[in-house]
């Protein structure tokens, strides 16, 4: 039996660590007073006691292990049954927790509650990522209460038995159990049993290379023979952004996506944070391929595509036969009825989604997110369903049809249209008419006079295997909504819609996993056959939990909950999948992580002056000790993170300071550990920003472009705005942020993750938003040695720094950016946005226009890794708010 001591220096674990709870025994009865209050009030008569019929034990192998021979592999098991004995009255209600000490404590993963036993038997398997400095783990054993739980005692596992359980397994080790006070045991003997095996960082297999076939740990399995589409923003015009002749050319994501749902035959599934009836998908001239289907349609249907809005296009479909399903996130703070009428706090629009499908063939379910907790209507006002994808059938041939997604960070909803051109007062009365957004100035004067919000998204097209499994999330999550609404009924009949899945095994033309056997199901559904250098094998990951979905196994069935990767928190399975793709992909890279998303938030254990748990996702920290890992190892590493200039809405307000806080508390963290190994390994003149850098995106249009729109720039003077106020004076600067909305990652140009989450614990836990995305790579296009890959993933990122960089630099200097890793290449970008800054913070008018629309992020930077305010830019110009922000009294789980 290990010692509970614990004793020891801090250690850095830093990997993976397999660990199984298996049991606990010798527990106290820590329902004690309950226990003496029933025996007074309630005690039942003994006869009444006997007669109840007798429940098998625990550590009963056929309550526990016995599974028919034709039990489905998803089917919930019961949960086994658990003794009282002779017991008249209940005891604890016992669960183990796995923590890391310190101040405060992190919870890692936490195993079902089993009722009433003093001696569980969890049986419950986690493998969780480590990337903390400590001397030791804990495992708490806490009694589960109504209203909160107490500590019946800890055990600790050494930093140093973690780490040696890399070559040394732990198998079936008692641990001690000491009172919370440390004075020897809750009672003679108790102890909790574990297995444990840790695998270091250094030995975590990349998902895209040989001998990482396996992927990432998640519910959905790797697939192979898939073909990937790549977006960047949702439109890119004709000579806009050139691409890479031969690698990438842009697409036209809602073009594409436009064109996609007018071809469907079957079905449309629509799932979105926020869709808007009223927005268009086409703004721009058409591709001869879409210029020709909305030839067809007018032909047809006498219809013009191109002035159609989504809800007009979605109906028109409907009408054709086709199935059109919507799942769209219930926001409670919003409603429309008779008695009251509100927009909600979000303005998403889901009420008047629902209303103007209401007498259609369309089906729209507003679904609200409950979780599988008593904090159901807690966690239903502050998360939502963030996830955002489009399901069609698409032809797979001749004579078959297949499912295609579209997924990744845009929403169908107003102020999402943009080009890579990010325009502020140019097309305000043409393009983006009647869809002028701009949530930090907002008012009438934002939408008529400017300057719009410019929008810069990640996105993609998914064909494969893969498509069927973000096919079978939305099923699992449209039934999940439909069991709602059902109980809401109160026993009414069921409505007909509410069973509106397509059964596509029924369907002979559809391809579909239900046709093919296991052997040759990942065959008959690849669109790409295994000798072709262009296809993708690619991997669906989500952040969800059991109450977002139907078919997620039971807690306490540790076999399924291993089988497809879920955590156990509490009572509550959860999947954290996204979360293990970003760590292992950073693990994995070689030469550069290449970042842009809408925050940038986590690691919070290890922040500089606010440690909290609020924050415990481990991105950050990852690529920090990445970095560290390749000074301490003398080879060249860079990693570049886009972020938007502030939250978006007011920068001055409460929740966009304690976000603006939050990430640079993350920012100094990272650049202390960057900065800490520069120190030992006595690289003199070294600069942290070498290695990390952040950046921002914005736009200044110049006074010639401005005029030349035909529009007047200021209103009339009756209703001209205060000279001071941020809308008067962004559009007298004629500047203003592009909000960086993406949400993916590229890694060593071989490796690229898109979807919907946010690098923060909102949209990383599980438990709280609910997210979907991709992680794909070709492996044709991999580099191994000297070789350097030059594939999709490759050219997507060279037409994304053509956006940002500017055309010039990327023809210019094409060996340089084509190394992002090189020390050239971190000068050179870095060289763009320290200028591209200069020229949008100028405030005496001579600024010229930015070179794209790279800039660094307004902090500076020390050689220690110290991080502060950017002299004379210690608030965002025009809009106010501090740049490293300042904490308030929000609860953190709002804004973290």
């Amino acid at each position: 039996m290990y010692s509970s001591s614990g004793a020891g220096g801090a250690l850095l674990l830093h990997g993976d660590l397999d660990l199984t709870i298996h049991e606990a025994r010798g527990l106290p009865n820590m329902d004690v007073l309950s226990t003496l209050l029933r025996r007074l009030c309630l005690c039942p008569p003994a006869a009444r006691m006997a007669s109840r019929p007798s429940r098998s034990a625990p550590d009963d192998e056929s309550a526990h292990h016995h599974r028919h021979p034709h039990h489905h592999p998803l089917r919930r098991r019961r949960k086994p049954r658990q003794p009282h004995g002779h017991r008249v009255l209940p005891t604890s209600d016992p669960y183990a927790a796995v923590v890391v000490p310190g101040a405060p404590a992190a919870t890692l993963a936490r195993t079902y509650v089993f009722r009433n036993s003093e001696a569980p038997r969890w049986e419950a398997s986690f493998l969780l990522p480590l990337a903390h400095r400590a001397a030791r783990l804990e495992l708490h054993v806490r009694d589960a209460d109504p209203f909160g739980s107490d500590l019946i005692g800890t055990a600790s596992l050494p930093a140093a038995a973690v780490l040696a359980a890399a070559d040394r397994p732990i198998r079936s080790e008692w641990l001690a159990l000491l009172r919370p006070d440390g004075r020897g045991p809750p009672k003679p003997g108790s102890a909790i049993r574990i297995s444990a095996r840790f695998v270091p960082a250094g030995r975590t297999p990349a998902p895209w290379r040989p001998g990482g076939g396996g992927g990432v740990p998640a519910f959905f399995p790797p697939r192979r023979g898939c073909d990937v589409r790549l977006y960047q923003d949702a439109h890119v015009g004709a000579g806009e952004v050139g691409g890479v002749p031969g690698a990438f050319e842009p697409g036209r994501c809602w073009e594409d996506l436009c064109l996609a749902v007018l071809g469907a035959q079957h079905l449309v599934y629509v799932v979105g944070w926020s869709v808007f009836t009223r927005v268009r998908l086409l703004r721009d001239a058409m591709s001869p391929e879409m210029a020709a289907k909305a030839a067809e349609v007018e032909a047809l249907g006498g219809v013009a595509v191109e002035d159609m809005s989504l809800g007009e296009l979605l109906k028109y479909k409907s009408q054709e036969g086709v199935r059109v399903l919507l799942l769209v996130w219930d926001d409670k703070t919003s409603h429309d009825n008779f008695f009251l009428r509100t927009r909600g706090v979000m303005h998403t629009h889901d009420e008047e989604t629902k209303k103007f499908f209401r007498h259609s063939s369309v089906i729209c379910l507003l679904s609200p997110r409950y979780p599988s907790s008593k904090l159901g209507m807690v966690v239903g006002t502050l998360y939502t369903h963030h996830q955002k994808c489009v399901l069609v059938d698409t032809p797979a041939s001749e004579t078959t049809r297949r499912v295609t997604a579209f997924l990744g960070g845009l929403d169908l909803c107003a102020g999402r249209y943009d080009t890579p051109g990010h325009t502020l007062f140019r097309g305000l009365h043409t393009v983006f008419h009647g869809d002028v957004y701009n949530p930090t100035l907002g008012g009438e004067g934002a939408a008529k006079l400017g300057p719009r919000q410019p929008w810069h998204d990640m996105h993609c097209r998914l064909d494969g295997p893969a498509a069927y499994d973000v096919l079978d999330n939305f099923e699992q999550r449209w039934r999940k909504t439909k069991k709602l609404r059902g109980v809401l009924r109160f026993g009414k009949k069921a409505h007909w819609k509410e069973d509106a899945l397509l059964k596509l095994e029924r369907i002979p033309w559809i391809v579909s996993p239900a046709k093919a056997d296991a052997d040759d199901e990942q065959q008959a559904l690849q669109v790409l056959p295994e000798h072709e250098p262009e296809r993708w094998h690619a991997q669906v990951f989500r952040s969800v939990d059991a109450g977002s979905l139907k078919r997620f196994p039971r807690p306490w069935d540790g076999e399924a909950m291993a089988r497809h990767h879920l955590l156990c928190d509490k009572n509550l399975a959860v999947e954290q999948s996204i979360h293990a793709a970003y760590v292992r992909a950073i693990r994995s890279a070689e030469r550069f992580v290449y970042v842009e998303n809408q925050y940038f938030i986590g690691s919070s254990h290890a922040w500089p002056s606010y440690r909290n748990p609020g924050a415990g996702n481990l991105v950050p920290m990852e690529v920090a000790l990445r970095v560290a890992a390749k000074i301490r190892a003398g080879e060249p590493f860079a990693a570049y993170v886009v972020i938007p200039m502030w939250p978006e809405g007011d920068p001055g307000s409460g929740p966009a300071q304690e976000i603006l806080f939050s990430q640079s508390q993350t920012m100094e963290m990272m650049y202390g550990v960057i900065a800490g190994e520069i120190e030992r390994a006595g690289l003199r003149g070294a600069h942290p920003q070498q290695y990390l850098n952040f950046y921002c995106l914005g736009n200044r249009e110049p006074e010639e472009e401005v005029a030349g729109d035909g529009h007047c720039l200021w209103p009339p003077d009756d209703r001209r705005p205060d000279a001071t106020s941020p809308a008067a004076m962004a559009r007298r600067h004629r500047r203003f942020m592009v909000y960086v909305h993406s949400k993916g990652m590229i890694v060593d140009d071989e490796y690229v993750i898109v979807g919907s989450a946010n690098i923060n614990q909102r949209s990383l836990a599980g438990s709280r938003d609910t997210e979907l995305a991709v992680g794909a790579y070709q492996p044709h296009h991999t580099g191994t040695g000297t070789r350097r890959p030059r594939g999709k993933v490759f050219g997507y990122r060279m037409s994304l720094w053509e956006e940002h960089l500017g055309r010039e630099a990327v023809r210019r200097w094409p060996e340089v950016v084509r190394r992002p890793e090189s020390r050239e290449c971190v000068a050179l970008v870095n060289g763009i946005a320290r200028d591209n800054w200069e020229r949008y913070a100028a405030d005496d008018g001579r600024a010229g226009a930015l070179r794209g629309h790279l800039m660094r992020y307004p902090v500076l930077v020390g050689a220690d890794g110290k991080v502060g305010a950017l002299p004379g830019h210690e608030t965002f110009p025009d809009v106010g708010g501090r740049v490293l922000g300042s904490p308030n009294n929000l609860p953190d789980y709002l804004t973290m």
